[in-house]
């Protein structure tokens, strides 16, 4: 299931970056505390940031371009299985939006473990860009809040990376 608006606007969050390895992901940029990164292998970008917690975010759009993924990790401990799904609600704004969550662990950077989610919905983009946190609740876990200060122009700059990426 992807994530759908149950309240009256839109919103959006993606992810991708600090657990790449350094011949798949290229850096291309860096804005207001947040990296963005060419993936070579799917020939798109993704942005990345890393919080006060070292948690790290990251958003960005799948290979075929067709849908965007927001990603969470963190070095805090957690019940998160690689490729267990729960169901998760993001805040983000005034609107909440409800999918599904797929866990990863093991296959990223060591002692991180997260999930992330897609979407289809540019709206979710819309939301990130004007919101300055957005609220996480899972299904299994305490909810918390993610800092999206700076997702404007880090959004931009990917824009400017995936059409580069088309040239």
């Amino acid at each position: 299931m992807r994530l759908s608006k149950i309240l009256t606007t839109a919103a959006a969050v993606t992810l991708a970056g600090t657990f790449a390895q350094a011949d798949k992901f290229v850096g291309y940029g860096a804005v207001e505390g947040w990296n963005v990164h060419i993936d070579t292998e799917k020939g798109t970008c993704l942005v990345e940031t890393k919080d006060a917690f070292d948690n790290v975010i990251q958003m960005g759009l799948t290979k075929d371009r067709a849908i965007g993924y927001i990603g969470i990790f963190t070095k805090a401990e957690t019940n998160i299985r690689t490729d267990k799904k729960q169901n998760v609600a993001l805040l983000i704004g005034e609107n909440l939006y409800v999918g599904e969550a797929t866990g990863m662990r093991g296959n990223i950077t060591k002692g991180y473990s997260g999930g992330y989610v897609l979407t289809d919905n540019p709206a979710v983009y819309d939301d990130i860009r004007r919101s300055h946190t957005m609220t996480v609740f899972p299904e299994e876990e305490y909810s918390f809040i993610v800092d999206l200060t700076g997702t404007a122009k880090a959004l931009e700059l990917a824009k400017q990376c995936n059409e580069d990426q088309l040239n």
